[in-house]
């Protein structure tokens, strides 16, 4: 069964996001979404947005579509700003917090873009932000550049499709599109312990839920893990599931 992503353009409609010399973020944001889905659509992915035209909706309306539809992954696609012109440049993701497969996924996307020409200002958590904290999936916000910086403008002017192919490596390479599956295995890990008590507990509350879990122990905390997937998709799958009953994950990969 093929990813599903949700891409939401920044702002819209109404909301023109940053503005920078007659410049406007939504307009930028909208361009950059339609052309990486195009490159994930022709990796077999199966792509949804927010918006295609100049429309606006609030940040909760955007993370519930994402809700509803059901994807394993929400990418948000903005540009920043500064107070003043030219003060700072760059690109950075922002996730919930520090963790898993959507910060995995911050740090490809930042890596990528890195080799386009950008300066890497990191990953950052942002807990506060609606489109992080409402989606139940693994979500991402992309930074792409300040739009108040005529240096990051130029970049994105001049290398617009190389940014747009380099966010969609970013995902892709987090999503081991293409990789051997039999050589990669996923768990979804609840809880990490130095008292076994706890991490026996623990695994007796997820079996009396049906959750397939278990603790491994072979290495320096007992780790209660649930489940031991081929593939990323039935991880996340996994996850939400977890994440639905209350429960913290992070994803884990196994060689």
């Amino acid at each position: 069964m093929p990813y599903s992503i949700m891409l939401d353009a920044g702002h819209g409609g109404s909301d023109p996001g940053a503005v920078y010399n007659g410049r406007q973020e939504k307009d930028d944001t909208l361009r950059l979404v339609l052309a990486i889905g195009e490159i994930l659509q022709n990796n077999d992915i199966d792509v949804e947005y927010t918006r295609t035209t100049d429309v606006y909706e609030t940040p909760y309306q955007k993370a519930m579509e994402a809700n509803e539809a059901g994807v394993d992954f929400f990418v948000s696609i903005h540009r920043n700003s500064s107070p003043m012109p030219n003060q700072y440049s760059g690109v950075e993701s922002l996730v919930y917090d520090l963790s898993g497969i959507k910060y995995e996924m911050a740090q490809n996307i930042n890596a990528q873009l890195e080799t386009v020409g950008f300066v890497n200002l990191g990953v950052k958590a942002r807990p506060n932000l609606v489109v992080l904290r409402r989606t139940r999936m693994p979500a991402v916000l992309v930074e792409v550049g300040f739009i108040n910086s005529d240096t990051d403008n130029l970049l994105f002017d001049n290398n617009f499709n190389d940014i747009a192919q380099a966010i969609a490596d970013g995902i892709l390479d987090t999503l081991n599109v293409g990789a051997v599956e039999d050589e990669m295995h996923y768990r979804v890990q609840v809880g990490a312990f130095r008292n076994s008590t706890y991490a026996n507990r623990l695994l007796q509350e997820l079996i009396e839920m049906d959750f397939p879990a278990y603790i491994d122990d072979s290495g320096q905390y007992d780790r209660v893990q649930v489940g031991d997937y081929m593939t990323l998709a039935e991880a996340v799958q996994m996850e939400q599931r977890l994440k639905r009953a209350g429960y913290p994950t992070v994803i884990v990969s196994m060689t």
